[in-house]
């Protein structure tokens, strides 16, 4: 199996998971990043492709205020990560998105910024929405410093000593707050880029982004320290450096994502599971395979004994995981485990008895070792959305109430006249358009109520069309109810998409948002997810893996 093999496996269409059993809240609440983790893809093209790697300027004083560029250049093309330092009072630092100034602020620059470049995004960058960029930049973002662990670091290496490993635990000295892409603010539109090879999986500009920001915080802390020290200042020591990645604080912005866009969700989910697929349809394991998936536990075991959360949904789940895995770690020692028949697919069956969140450690560390099966899917999980936006206006109504029952049957059976099964209402702010969650029995507001009820629309679909002719085309109904058309449009969608739909109440008053940003920010490739409440997390991104002095040569 080549990594270019993306076409379904028919051997493993045994061993797929269903839609209903997946595209569950509390599973995907429970994800855990992968080797088709957006990062991780990012990072292997980079590597693959032999790209370089230049800071090309470096206009930072004393105190930390300055630019920086750091390019990448690819087989056709260079990007350019241009950076602006700021000198930050301590009473402006704010992770919320109403915050007007950070520590740092960035946009990746299409191509190699000349000085009127850096001049222009000088005066718009720092200002973040308040400025504009322009359809040369693809993403714009901002990071605030972690102050304690960012102020130890560099007063111990202004004193030529390397920082306590303990505190490093924290896992980043700066924490972005927005990455902003796809035409915000006047960046590039998606379209701009979805032709480009290396950029047209999800998000890859954005990861990019992320990447060199990350090579900018370490560089900035060894500079302060120089700045302080002298000649006596020392650098991280490598393996200090690796542990540090970027952290990010995402609320409530995130969360809709996953609904609104239903075909590229169902796309992420289905090279997920179909990875998993052909992983347990393996007849046999081999020894670089079973010792890769004991060091992909061992991992994953050392980094659950560092995550580190207060709020109790976490705490929970993190001793359910670490106890999952430490059972887990326990059988792969076994000497019978996998000496039987499909020996995958039997770890899986005995995973069954896991938590959710163990099981889905499970599968991340199962799919660890079989980079050649499984890598190929990458190139299937981006997607043309617009191809399957306009409604079929010649499908019969009775064609579409068959799709409803097979694909919403679980939003037939809720009472959605029940106040706590319509608690809430997703509605986009004034101040920032962003999403945001009302309390519908509490709050105003319900009249602006975004249509993100999937299941509560499914069923009053259903209820509309009942006592319609079934030869009757959808477009005749819809001209009699055009109220309903975004979920005709969604239910032609499921019905060629079947992980399209996420299968529970999103309106309910047990629904946790936080399910849903974990769900994307693991196809992200983050981890050690910190919930600070149900609706806003920190987690952190690009921990442990290479920078880009020590991934890609020099020019």
């Amino acid at each position: 199996m080549t990594r270019a093999s993306t076409h379904p496996c028919p051997e493993a269409a045994a061993y797929r998971r269903k839609p209903e059993e997946v595209m569950r809240l509390a599973r995907m609440g429970s994800f855990h990043p992968t080797r088709l983790s957006f990062m991780r893809q990012l990072l292997r093209r980079l590597e693959r492709e032999d790209w370089r790697f230049e800071r090309r300027a470096w206009e930072v004083d004393e105190s930390g205020v300055g630019h920086a560029l750091y390019c990448v250049h690819g087989v056709e093309r260079s990007y350019t990560l241009v950076t602006f330092a700021h000198d930050l009072p301590d009473e402006m630092r704010s992770d919320r998105v109403i915050a007007t100034a950070w520590d740092a602020t960035f946009t990746l620059f299409d191509g190699v910024p000349e000085a009127a470049d850096i001049e222009r995004l000088r005066q718009n960058v720092p200002l973040q929405e308040a400025g504009r960029v322009s359809a040369r930049e693809l993403s714009l973002s901002r990071a605030n410093r972690s102050v304690r662990l960012f102020d130890h670091v560099v007063d111990r290496l202004a004193e030529g000593r390397q920082p306590d490993a303990e505190m490093l635990k924290t896992g980043y000295l700066m924490r972005t707050t927005a990455v902003y892409g796809s035409g915000k603010f006047g960046a590039a539109d998606r379209d701009v880029i979805a032709g480009r090879e290396e950029l047209s999986g999800p998000f890859q500009a954005e990861m990019l982004s992320v990447w060199l920001t990350r090579a900018f915080t370490v560089d900035v802390v060894e500079h302060l320290a120089r700045m302080k020290g002298g000649e006596k200042a020392a650098r991280l020591e490598p393996d200090l450096r690796r542990r540090l990645g970027v952290g990010n604080s995402t609320g409530l912005g995130m969360a809709p994502f996953l609904v609104n866009h239903p075909v590229l969700i169902n796309n992420w989910m289905l090279a997920r599971e179909e990875a998993l697929a052909r992983v347990r349809a393996q007849e046999a394991a081999g020894p670089v395979e079973i010792a890769g998936f004991r060091a992909a536990l061992a991992a994953a075991a050392e980094n659950a004994k560092i995550w580190d959360s207060a709020h109790p949904l976490q705490v929970a789940k993190l001793a359910d995981l670490r106890a999952d895995l430490a059972s887990l770690r326990a059988w792969a020692e076994e000497d019978t485990l996998f000496a039987v028949d499909h020996p995958w697919d039997a770890l899986w069956q005995r995973g069954k008895a896991l938590s959710l969140e163990g099981q889905e450690a499970l599968l991340a560390a199962m799919l660890e070792p079989h980079g050649d099966l499984i890598e190929g899917l990458g190139d299937c999980m981006d997607a043309d959305e617009g191809a399957f936006f306009r409604i079929d206006g010649t499908m019969p109504a009775g064609a579409l109430m068959e799709i409803l029952s097979e694909q919403y049957q679980w939003a037939m059976e809720i009472d959605y006249a029940a106040p706590e099964q319509s608690a809430r209402f997703w509605y986009v702010s004034e101040e920032k358009l962003e999403p945001r969650l009302g309390e519908r029995h509490e709050e105003d507001g319900a009249a602006l109520e975004q249509p993100l009820a999937t299941g509560r629309d499914a069923q009053a679909l259903a209820r509309a069309l009942e006592g319609r002719e079934a030869e009757e085309p959808v477009a005749a109904f819809l001209l009699e109810r055009p109220e309903h058309r975004h979920m005709v449009r969604r239910a032609q969608i499921a019905a060629r998409h079947p992980f399209a739909e996420i299968r529970d109440n999103l309106i309910g008053a047990e629904m946790l948002p936080i399910d849903l940003l974990r769900c994307k920010l693991s196809f992200f490739g983050a981890s050690r997810f910190d919930p600070r409440s149900d609706r806003w997390v920190r987690i952190c991104m690009y921990q442990d893996a290479p920078y880009p002095d020590e991934l890609l040569a020099a020019p």
